[in-house]
């Protein structure tokens, strides 16, 4: 049946499928509102899929904004709890090097505690033994709370219960315009860029969650918000090199925290200024490539000598008070608009502004202030609330145990599998062989976590697999998996000759990230996955994207 063969009535549109979007949607579902998230591209497509990955302790913001430091130490607690699935507690270290001042450690230490955050002073050798990693040069060290977050998997399951709790979702929905009429906001018309047509929908309320594309969602409207898009960018290396996350103890500057996540570690980040018509096609430059590198081989010199596999940069929303329009006074905090009484336009609300780590206390705000303009009493549950795939549910222990007869690398495929979906990883079909046959080796992604993502996890693209699963993300950055999973998606009733097309478009985004940082092993790898998807599988001939490295 077509979705907009009938119109669509809904008490809450959010525009917006990053982890503010999701957020919102799964506490909108969650208080009994009727939903829909609608996202232009795929969930995780804008900076949500960007970052660092952070598990901040609110450390870093302690000195310099003490609010934001509170919340972030309170939502760390808060994940820890419903998103175990999404969260390593690796630890942290804010280290002092050589070459700063030691004074600033004790600044620090008595901002954290005041804003909550434990933080203990520790001697430079026990920081030296618990993570080796670390510059052996350090002249001072402080334990924290931070940890390690997968943004892919904490918004997908955040999607997955709101879909649960009744809210509809719609990717590749792009929101041409807001319709009003009598001066409030009444619904959205979007451009299926799938079907190439034209639809809508209608609502109560519509709640812009787009992050820096939510100015460009205000101006649809008429409306100016004073945002700044400021570029971040950073670097991953080809295996996990610390246990523990290292944060340069000095006032927050470029390249300062190394994140071991899953199999690998990155080095961020970088803060510019960028103008609006670059958002959608970020690239790191070889000057902040150098930054990066240098910097952080400082915190940890084998950085020096470690293969990097790629390069990529996310925006950042940064919002300037309404009496601000230079920008001075930029704010990281959360911000969120009624338009109502700021520019008389009924029915719109903007969330914008925080962090990942406080995408669930921005949801919360938004939906309470949402509540209270439709009538509505109904609390906030998603901090007591555990998400999907970290609640203890029937059969995941069985899936977590069930490795009798399988091959070496089967068994790892099912772990890292549980790993990655939690108690979710029980919808994950393994009964056949050819269920359990390995597509990618890298991250150990198998036939039947690419069904199960695809089935269940609206997952219809190679891109939306990487998300998902993480194919592709390995050391090979997939010279040999995409083709194989491109092939599982036709045999499973994707249109091969759009699959075909979605290959090409895959290495070529692949390409992207590797193109800044293309030298050694990373380049020598780039020349073999030219030479076998243009040279042996004639990619560069199948029409649409050119396959070239100037993408």
């Amino acid at each position: 049946m077509d979705y907009f063969a009938e119109k669509k009535y809904y008490d809450v549109i959010i525009i917006g499928g990053g982890i503010t979007g999701a957020g919102t949607a799964r506490d909108c579902a969650m208080r009994g509102l009727k939903t829909l998230l609608v996202e232009r591209f795929d969930f995780t497509a804008g900076a949500t899929g960007r970052n660092h990955g952070l598990l901040h302790s609110g450390a870093r913001y302690a000195v310099t904004d003490k609010e934001s430091a509170s919340e972030c130490i309170t939502e760390n607690m808060i994940l820890r709890r419903i998103a175990r699935h999404c969260v390593e507690d690796t630890g942290g270290l804010f280290v002092t090097l050589q070459d700063d001042d030691l004074g600033y450690q004790a600044k620090f230490v008595e901002s954290c505690r005041a804003s909550g955050i434990n933080a203990e002073v520790i001697d430079p050798a026990e920081a030296r033994r618990l993570e080796p990693a670390v510059n052996p040069g350090i002249i001072g060290a402080v334990r924290v709370p931070d940890g390690a977050v997968d943004p892919f998997r904490l918004t997908i399951s955040n999607v997955v219960d709101a879909v649960g709790n009744g809210a509809d979702v719609l990717t590749f929905h792009e929101v041409q315009s807001l319709i009003i009429v009598g001066g409030k906001v009444v619904g959205v018309r979007m451009l299926d860029k799938r079907g190439k047509r034209e639809v809508e929908a209608y609502s109560s309320l519509v709640i812009n969650a787009a992050g820096i594309w939510g100015y460009l969602v205000a101006k649809k409207a008429g409306i100016t918000i004073n945002m700044f898009p400021a570029k971040g960018a950073l670097l991953i290396f080809g295996h996990r090199i610390n246990n523990m996350v290292i944060n340069r103890c000095r006032k927050p500057a470029d390249a300062d925290i190394l994140v071991p996540g899953d199999t690998i570690s990155l080095i961020g980040t970088t803060s510019s200024r960028v103008p609006y018509e670059d958002i959608d096609n970020m690239r790191v430059t070889r000057d902040e490539v150098d930054v990066l590198l240098r910097e952080g081989s400082l915190i940890a010199p084998v950085l020096a000598n470690t293969r990097i596999i790629r390069a990529y940069a996310g925006v950042r929303p940064l919002v300037a008070a309404d009496n601000d329009p230079s920008g001075r006074s930029i704010s990281r905090g959360i911000v969120c608009l009624d338009h109502a009484s700021r520019d008389g336009l009924d029915g719109f609300i903007t969330i914008t502004g925080g962090k990942l780590m406080t995408y669930r206390l921005m949801a919360e705000k938004a939906v309470d202030m949402a509540c209270a303009k439709l009538g509505r009493n109904a609390v906030c549950r998603t901090a007591e609330t555990m998400l999907p795939g970290s609640d203890d549910m029937p059969g995941y222990k069985v899936k977590k145990d069930y490795c009798g007869g399988l091959l070496p690398d089967q068994r790892s495929a099912v772990r890292a599998a549980t790993g990655r979906h939690g108690s979710l990883s029980r919808h994950i079909v393994c009964n056949k062989e050819s269920d359990r046959a390995v597509v990618c080796e890298c991250e150990q992604v198998s036939v039947g976590e690419i069904r199960y993502a695809m089935d269940q996890l609206h997952a219809d693209r190679l891109v939306s697999l990487r998300r998902r699963t993480r194919l592709g993300m390995g050391t090979c950055q997939g010279e040999l998996c995409a083709c194989r999973a491109a092939g599982v998606m036709a045999a499973l009733g994707k249109d091969p000759v759009s699959t075909l097309a979605d290959l090409k478009s895959f290495i070529a985004e692949r390409w992207k990230g590797m193109e800044a940082v293309a030298w050694g092993d990373t380049l020598a790898e780039a020349q073999l996955m030219e030479w076998l998807y243009v040279g042996m599988c004639g990619l560069d001939r199948v029409p649409g994207l050119s396959y070239s490295k100037k993408q």
